[in-house]
């Protein structure tokens, strides 16, 4: 695996040294248990009631930096990448259309889903992928789908065989290309309104469901499991960190032990509130059944239009300062790594510059993010507003503007 080494190595010694937590690494929170000073230069800030973090003290930029040196003798916790750092891992798209009819609430049914296969009258989402592995040199697609199509508009974690059969379809036309593959459940934390371990479905039940996919899926090398889309207004962190902690569990202990597992925080998974917003410091607690952290992976999501909504093709930030520089902070000093499994804008040049700026970032920060899915093909019409849907003529793809100039490795390069 290969960000096994780096959870090896950057593990919860980079969070102190002498009993003071170093610069940028958690220092409070209601669960917390580690140290709650902070090395000389950084004072403990108050992020939420979940998270303390150790941040300069206004008048002391010099005096953080020298703390920065010392607190962190032989580890990378801070700011500064290590100089392994510059390729990403991943870079793939989002092949949505099992997911078609799913809105904010979790409310859908079974027929919204429009599969993005030819043999289902859909579009060409083989096709699609195979051009993206051969031409763009892609190595990731993201497979959205809705519990309620999975199991037929049923509340529990028995697969339809039918519907499943047709997303499996989706599946393996993905892992043909030999790229990896991310199994989405794409619910929003929800059943029709009702949060999942928080007066809707159960634990339980959502456990169940996962445990059967990865049953499923067990052998396959190549499959990650996105545990949940763009959780939001999510009334207790803690709890929903215990519904992915269940999830986790099915995963593996249904076989799938090896296997990239993402992790989901609140605020649809936004990159810029995973830490200051708690989800950082709850998901932090979720284990393998070994209580070992190997293959957990925090989901994050950004867009760069200006409510961070992906409604708009006018991008407005590259999320940097914002999004990804205190994100990569945190993973740094935690010992973390992150995957950014939706991003995106507009075909236009001013998200072609702010994307291309964003991917540059990340890929210096490769050590903590494995990398970017870009939302969205399949489906999709080429004229939706942050569409990646290239176009087939005759056999010849045409993709995007924005693929082709920002987010193709085989344009930036950024990718091992």
């Amino acid at each position: 695996m290969k960000f096994t080494h780096a959870l090896g190595f950057l593990g919860l010694g980079a969070l102190s040294v002498h009993g003071q937590a170093a610069l940028y690494a958690q220092c409070g929170g209601e669960t917390w248990t580690g140290d709650t000073t902070c090395v000389s230069g950084a004072t403990c800030e108050y992020q939420n009631d979940y998270y303390s973090q150790c941040v300069p003290t206004a008048d002391a930029s010099s005096t953080a930096a020298t703390a920065t040196a010392s607190a962190t003798p032989t580890s990378t916790c801070g700011a500064t990448p290590p100089a392994s750092a510059g390729k990403l891992t991943y870079a793939g798209v989002n092949i949505a259309g099992f997911d078609f009819g799913m809105d904010t609430s979790g409310d859908d049914t079974a027929s919204s889903a429009y599969p993005p296969l030819t043999q289902y009258y859909g579009a060409d989402g083989a096709g699609q992928m195979t051009h993206f592995v051969n031409d763009d040199k892609y190595n990731i697609f993201r497979l959205p789908v809705s519990w309620q199509f999975l199991t037929n508009n049923v509340i529990t974690g028995t697969l339809n065989e039918t519907n499943f059969a047709e997303y499996d379809a989706l599946v393996q036309a993905c892992l043909t290309t030999g790229a990896s593959c991310i199994i989405d459940l794409h619910n929003y934390a929800r059943w029709d309104g009702d949060i999942i371990g928080q007066g809707g479905p159960s634990n339980e039940v959502f456990a169940e469901l996962w445990g059967n996919l990865a049953a499923y899926y067990a052998t396959e090398s190549k499959i990650l499991f996105g545990v949940m889309n763009e959780p939001h207004d999510l009334p207790n962190i803690t709890l929903w960190a215990e519904t992915v902690q269940a999830a986790v569990t099915a995963i593996r202990q249904a076989g799938a032990t090896t296997q990239y597992i993402l992790l989901p925080g609140d605020n649809y998974t936004s990159a810029e509130t995973f830490v200051s917003g708690g989800s950082a410091a709850a998901l932090a607690a979720v284990t393998n059944p070994d209580g070992g952290i190997t293959g957990l992976i925090m989901d994050v999501h950004k867009y760069l239009d200006s409510d961070n909504s992906g409604t708009s093709d006018t991008c407005v930030t590259n999320n940097i300062d914002d999004a990804w520089e205190p994100l990569s902070q945190w993973l740094r000093c935690n010992g973390r790594q992150a995957l950014n499994t939706e991003t995106g804008g507009g075909n236009t040049a001013s998200c072609e510059e702010y994307i291309c700026e964003q991917v540059d970032y990340q890929a210096e920060n490769s050590d903590v993010i494995l990398g970017y899915v870009g939302w969205a093909a399949g489906n999709f019409a080429t004229d939706y507003v942050l569409s990646e849907t290239p176009t087939d003529t005759n056999g010849t793809w045409t993709d995007q503007v924005l693929v082709s100039t920002c987010l193709s490795p085989a344009a930036n390069g950024v990718v091992a």
